[in-house]
């Protein structure tokens, strides 16, 4: 399922939906993760142990992060993104001195570092409109009831685990809104945060949950899924009569990686007839923001402090161009994308890691996306080939014009990648792609460097190893690597004054990509002094290393692929000329 058809389904019934929140649904209000807190607490345990002053910014440095890893690995700690990470942490600062935590916890959650975010009032409007009828958080914090006094101007009762004997009877009872804290509340004395807290849940809060399991769907948001006795606990649901009768719809950052527990939680549900399913987001706001818009019949006053802000048509007209000599060099080219793809239809609905697998041995070939739609160019008869008998109808599609529409995100990537495959295409050039921008590496293996020479006159060396340093040791990457250099090209499209832009940035790749973090000094060193003049001489030497010209005023083409109608082989037309500002007349 993607998020639109989430989002439809929600609409449509929100009364039908429970939700779980983890600590993601927090952040957005300004409060840590379970991630944040982690760091924290190695941190104050590095400090204490090695005497050394640390401070909470200096952590948010990936080379002290780095430091301190090494210092919690040499001394046996759990590996690095470990789920027995959190509890071992608090043990070892706190011990089981539950009024140290709750002395720690009041002070990094507290309400006055609170600020709502749109998904935070989002929440709180749909439980002060009783659009929600169940919420249940792992979190210590107040952002939900601070959520229903700001937007509902009434107050929420939450359930922890203080008094917890009646819970189960209010759902039962529906009496509604109904909010649990499934491990406590920093405000109060029982708190769940170590090891044996955690190995099970509290016998009244899970009957409530198992109650609230049997009357609504369940919408996971901003929870990874790591703590294991939360996962018996939804999986106790699907051993109860009627479980989420309206399904359940875990839903994750896209790009992001499931945990194992989440992936089988969702295939027990669908073994017991239960509609469910791994939805990928952008954001707990953004999702949250979307549904609020898709809602019918929200009361006026709610909507007005759930939303805040209304889009309005400003126009702030532009001055007048000059024709002085030009001030500022930018760092966009001009360039015209292409109209045209085809639309793939399937027998059977197709997730992301099914697209990538499938494409995985003809990534130069065949380049795909998916949105509500899926969308490959490249030839007919290579992406049927991909497919093979998943694939029930292919034909051709007009793309939006609106790459930037927040719908259309998984547009832009993909015209980026086509983009840079097509601007690497038979030069000394490797494209990669990252969630955020393609980006275009000089290739340390290619034989004939000929047309690199402009960039190797300014920089000298153009790819390398980096003397003496090692990739960092995970569980995901168990062996260390040497870590390997190279020039780079980050490329992003823009939409500027109704024109389509190609921005060029030059950076520098590191291999193994989970490196980049030890190689911060050498970055630094790297990159120093590159500004105004140098930066200038590398952005010119790149322009006419990926168009192949030193012709100015000149437009290009360029396609990925050898042959192809538009439809198979997209065309991009390319400036040569980068956009500048004039000073005005006088």
């Amino acid at each position: 399922m993607i998020q639109s058809q989430l989002i439809s389904l929600i609409a449509e019934r929100p009364s039908q939906f429970a939700w779980f929140l983890g600590a993601g649904a927090s952040r957005t209000a300004g409060l840590p993760t379970a991630g944040d807190v982690i760091w924290d607490l190695k941190r104050r345990y590095y400090t204490r142990e090695e005497n050394r002053e640390v401070s909470p910014q200096d952590v948010q440095n990936d080379a002290v992060r780095t430091t301190i890893q090494a210092f919690m690995d040499s001394r046996g700690f759990p590996p690095l993104w470990s789920d027995a990470e959190y509890s071992t942490y608090f043990e070892k600062i706190f011990g089981d001195d539950h009024e140290r935590q709750r002395k720690y916890l009041r002070g990094i959650l507290s309400e006055d570092k609170v600020t709502l975010s749109v998904g935070n009032r989002v929440l709180g409007g749909l439980l002060a409109a009783g659009m929600c009828r169940a919420v249940f958080t792992t979190n210590f914090d107040s952002v939900v009831e601070k959520a229903v006094a700001e937007v509902g101007g009434g107050s929420l009762q939450a359930y922890s685990l203080e008094g917890t004997a009646s819970a189960a009877n209010a759902v039962l009872n529906e009496e509604y809104p109904f909010y649990c804290k499934l491990h406590g509340d920093f405000r109060f004395e029982s708190l769940k945060n170590l090891s044996a807290d955690l190995a099970v849940q509290n016998e009244d809060l899970s009957k409530a949950f198992v109650a609230s399991g049997t009357r609504f769907g369940l919408v996971v948001a901003g929870y990874s899924g790591r703590d294991a006795s939360v996962i018996k606990l939804m999986s106790d649901v699907l051993d109860a009569p009627n479980p989420f009768p309206h399904g359940l719809y875990w839903t994750g950052l896209k790009g992001s990686s499931v945990h194992p527990s989440v992936k089988a939680l969702i295939a027990k549900a669908v073994g017991a007839g239960v509609k469910a399913g791994y939805v990928e987001i952008e954001t707990f706001d953004a999702f949250t923001s979307r549904l609020w818009r898709n809602i019918d019949g929200k009361p006026p006053g709610l909507d007005g402090k759930v939303r805040k802000v209304h889009l309005s048509a400003v126009s702030i007209p532009l001055p007048d161009h000059g024709n002085a000599k030009p001030l500022l060099r930018l760092n966009g080219l001009p360039v015209q994308l292409p109209g045209r793809c085809f639309e793939l239809t399937f027998n059977q609905p197709q997730e992301w890691a099914d697209l990538r697998e499938a494409t995985r041995e003809q990534r130069d070939a065949v380049i795909v996306t998916k949105g509500e739609r899926i969308w490959a160019w490249g030839q007919e008869a290579d992406i049927r080939e991909c497919f093979g008998d998943k694939l029930a109808e292919i034909a051709a599609f007009d793309l939006p014009a609106d790459y930037q529409a927040p719908e259309n995100l998984h547009f832009k990537a993909f015209v980026e990648e086509a983009l840079i495959l097509a601007l690497t295409k038979d030069k000394p050039l490797l494209p990669r792609m990252k969630p955020s921008a393609g980006y275009i590496i000089v290739d340390p293996h290619a034989e004939d460097v000929g047309a690199l020479s402009d960039l190797q006159a300014l920089v000298s060396r153009i790819t390398g190893i980096i003397p003496g340093l090692l990739s960092p040791v995970s569980d995901e990457h168990p062996e260390a690597d040497k870590v390997r250099w190279a020039e780079s090209l980050r490329v992003t499209l823009d939409c500027k004054e109704g024109r389509d832009w190609l921005l060029l940035e030059p950076d520098i790749w590191i291999w193994p990509a989970h490196a980049r973090s030890v190689a911060a000094d050498f970055l630094n060193k790297r990159k120093s002094g590159r500004f105004n003049n140098l930066h200038n001489q590398l952005l010119q030497a790149w322009t006419g290393i990926i168009l192949g010209t030193d012709k100015r005023n000149a437009d290009l083409e360029f396609r990925p692929f050898d042959s192809g109608g538009d439809v198979e082989n997209p065309t991009f037309q390319v400036g040569t000329r980068t956009a500048f500002s004039k000073k005005l007349t006088a």
